[in-house]
């Protein structure tokens, strides 16, 4: 175990995969995965033996049950984690298609009120907040609780309090339309309302993941140290692209680091998220400022080796990988070639 520990905050929810090909409302077989992107974090720093801490909110139900209760096996600290007895526990629906790469769709379950998701308070943050910040080095989150007004309170609060507790904050911007409208729609770039939103809590992050689209849309570029020089804090960032090339700027080090390919790729997702957590668990045992070229490269294959890892598998959660998996994924695939 490190001695550090990490705080992922963000949303812990359902995906209901529809079979490669098929409409996950209509056809069978459906398969419920355990998700959310800061919950697949959680979970891989976890398994890879981080001190981790979830802050977010389940429904009573089910699904929130079963979820906790993954938490709680995976070994993490889950007095962070709110129950919801007015909000259900989120669904989406993710199609498929026979590559295996995922869209997200709709989400099913809602009565009214929203998600649990939705209504991560921050009154019980306040609370427990100085044990959960006692030993942390990172917090980590992505976008999707700005969405909502009560969840939005709370993950603003934890950045300016992170900050104050000198905790270093990660966000993967994981743009996602569907959490943030009500209506369906065909449009995915964000609007200009929304996109400030996003960008406005991006100016005191020391590391921001990001999609090479959603570069794109946010900054008009996906160049690293472009992005990276238009915030104040100048932070470190990772501009991903599905197999394509990695590109990235860690600590004023610049690199472009191939993905490994696994041998079938079932499904990808979490495949991001299980990446981002390869970076932070390294992160943990090293300080930003203190990275070198080749600690940065090292970083960065690290989390390749995870998001790869999470291919080979159904949903982002089971599929994560242990320590000596990745170790030796690494050391048969030297290059980055496997």
């Amino acid at each position: 175990m490190h001695s550090g520990s990490v705080i992922a905050f963000g949303e812990a929810l359902i995906d209901r995969l529809g079979p490669p090909g098929g409409d996950p409302s209509l056809d069978l077989p459906i398969t419920d995965c355990f998700g959310g992107a800061p919950a697949n974090v959680a979970c891989a720093l976890s398994r890879l033996g981080a001190n981790v801490s979830f802050i977010g909110s389940l429904g009573n139900d089910a699904f929130g049950e079963n979820f906790k209760n993954l938490l709680i096996q995976r070994g993490m600290n889950t007095s962070g984690l709110q129950e919801d007895s007015l909000r259900p526990t989120r669904v989406v629906l993710v199609r498929r298609d026979s590559d295996g790469e995922r869209f997200f769709e709709k989400f099913v379950g809602e009565k009214g009120l929203g998600f649990a998701d939705q209504a991560i308070f921050c009154e019980q943050i306040i609370r427990d907040w100085p044990l959960l910040a006692e030993n942390a080095k990172w917090l980590v989150t992505g976008t999707i609780p700005l969405a909502s007004e009560i969840s939005s309170k709370a993950f603003l609060w934890c950045i300016e309090n992170a900050l104050h507790s000198e905790i270093k904050i990660a966000v993967d911007l994981n743009w996602r339309p569907t959490f943030w409208r009500k209506e369906v729609s065909t449009v995915l770039e964000p609007s200009l309302k929304e996109k400030n939103q996003i960008l406005s809590i991006l100016k005191n992050v020391s590391l921001i993941k990001l999609a090479k689209e959603e570069a794109q849309w946010f900054f008009n570029t996906s160049d690293p140290t472009e992005i990276s020089s238009s915030l104040p804090q100048s932070p470190s960032v990772v501009v991903t692209d599905g197999s394509n090339p990695i590109l990235w700027r860690l600590n004023n080090h610049l690199g472009k680091s191939f993905a490994i390919i696994p041998s079938s790729v079932v499904d990808t997702t979490g495949a991001g998220d299980a990446f981002t957590a390869g970076l932070i668990y390294k992160l943990i045992s090293v300080e930003l400022d203190q990275i070198s070229q080749q600690i940065a490269q090292d970083i960065i294959q690290f989390g390749i080796a995870c998001g790869s890892h999470v291919c080979k598998g159904v949903g982002a959660i089971e599929p994560q990988p242990y320590l000596d998996e990745i170790d030796n994924l690494l050391s048969l695939s030297k290059g980055g070639i496997s």
